[in-house]
């Protein structure tokens, strides 16, 4: 089964081509762009985005005609809606480890996927480990019938959509199992800590699975970051070329020069590690340097890890649909490097400055710890597999929500309004007067 997505040439303009994506095994969701007179009153009724700017200027210049391969498209994000080529049969349910509060309602999810909708659940191995889940005897009859893996690689393909049970770190760990292709759709359930990125209570499960299973459900892309650790600076000039044959099932092989590869749904850290001195890093943009960063490091991330560690270091939060990669540095040394963020679709390398003191280190959303030496690159550009986080109300209410509910964003007091008394309002009355003169008299006798 093959897709893709259609993009219209303006706001309002009627799609020639429905939006789809594809897989090769197993039903997989759609995401559609309805047109604005076809949505529900109680929807948007105009795009999120920009106008589409006009090409000319004046009468007599324009903007030079580009590829389409040089294109960049940005949907209207209030149109995105998740829809299914046929019905979907396999899901993945991640749970929160080591946290015993999740286990009920683990056996309460799996048994209503199982025995309601007669679906075929893969759990981890070692969730069917853990202690009350391997002792509980009436839940064996429900163990037997789920499917366990012990590695990501192991799901390529299998599953329809991911219910993940705990908090932020849940769905993160989601993302970080489909590392070599699409990522299936992800409904996150609040039972965690912080829980910014779960916008769901699984107090209403039910109607929520049966919502997402039925299609025409908005979602949240969340762009990833692909990461790539080169030993030497000779990186090869066609290491996109997914972008072209993203569709087809092929793996091609990597670099021979290739330390480490990784896609990140929040972001990449590059810090000093265990070295006292600063960081000296060499920042690179489309192959022309920007700057050289000295301070405790550099966060590149997201839009959805911008409201992670970049915001606790300064930065300004940025709306998941927004196309863009924000870099922030970690208190530099310079007090002007303040965070920058932009578009989405450009080359970042980092590497270590020959004049550096000592090597630096690399974090992956807050994992997979690596070491870059100095003739070392670390390649960042935006990756083609993005997250598609079912939304509760709509990818703008859901995302302010959380920032109000989770950050108490501008929550204070309200600034009271002025309301003078009546009575100052007139002045003093006489009677008020005569009392003021009486009471100014006594005190004057009194100290003589």
């Amino acid at each position: 089964m093959t897709a893709r997505v259609a993009h219209p040439h303006r706001r309002g303009e009627s799609m020639r081509n429905p939006g789809w994506i594809s897989t090769k095994a197993g039903p997989r969701p759609v995401l559609q762009r309805f047109k604005t007179m076809d949505l529900e009153e109680s929807e948007r009724t105009r795009s999120i985005n920009a106008p589409i700017p006009a090409p000319s200027f004046g009468p007599k210049a324009c903007l030079k005609k580009v590829p389409p391969s040089q294109m960049m498209h940005v949907t209207d994000p209030s149109s995105q809606k998740l829809i299914w080529n046929e019905s979907p049969l396999t899901v993945l349910v991640i749970k929160k480890m080591m946290d015993e509060s999740i286990l009920e309602p683990f056996k309460t999810m799996t048994r209503y996927l199982l025995e309601e909708k007669n679906l075929v659940v893969y759990v981890e191995a070692k969730v069917l480990d853990e202690g009350e889940l391997h002792d509980d005897k009436e839940f064996d009859k429900y163990r037997l019938k789920m499917k366990t893996f012990t590695e990501g690689n192991q799901l390529m393909n299998k599953i329809d959509f991911i219910v993940c049970l705990g908090g932020d770190g849940t769905l993160l760990y989601a993302s970080s199992l489909f590392q070599e292709g699409t990522v299936p759709p992800v409904i996150a359930f609040h039972l965690g800590s912080f829980g910014f990125l779960t916008t769901f209570a699984f107090e209403e499960f039910q109607e929520a699975i049966n919502i997402l299973l039925q299609g025409n459900t908005p979602v949240t892309l969340r762009s990833r970051l692909k990461c790539l650790i080169f030993k030497d600076h000779d990186i090869p000039s066609d290491l996109d070329r997914e972008n072209v044959i993203a569709i087809k099932p092929k793996k091609l092989p990597d670099p021979p020069n290739l330390e480490f590869k990784y896609e990140c749904l929040n972001e990449v850290v590059i810090d000093r590690g265990p070295s006292p001195y600063l960081s000296n890093l060499d920042l690179f943009l489309d192959d022309k340097h920007i700057t050289t960063v000295q301070g405790d490091g550099l966060i590149i991330s997201t839009p959805t890890g911008s409201t992670a560690y970049a915001a606790a270091a300064g930065a300004s939060m940025i709306h998941p649909n927004v196309p863009a990669i924000l870099i922030t540095p970690i208190c530099p040394h310079t007090l002007s490097f303040r965070p920058i963020v932009v578009p989405a679709g450009v080359e970042l390398k980092i590497t270590v400055s020959p004049d550096a003191r000592h090597t630096a280190w690399v974090s992956l959303d807050g994992k997979h710890r690596q070491e870059i030496h100095k003739g070392w690159c670390l390649r960042i550009t935006n990756s083609v597999f993005p997250v598609a986080s079912v939304c509760s109300v709509d990818q703008v209410v859901d995302w302010f929500d959380s920032l109000r509910a989770c950050m108490h964003w501008n929550e204070r007091e309200q600034q009271k309004s002025f309301q003078p008394r009546e009575r100052l309002r007139k002045g003093p009355s006489n009677n008020n007067l005569k009392k003021l003169s009486q009471n100014g008299e006594s005190s004057v006798q009194n100290r003589t």
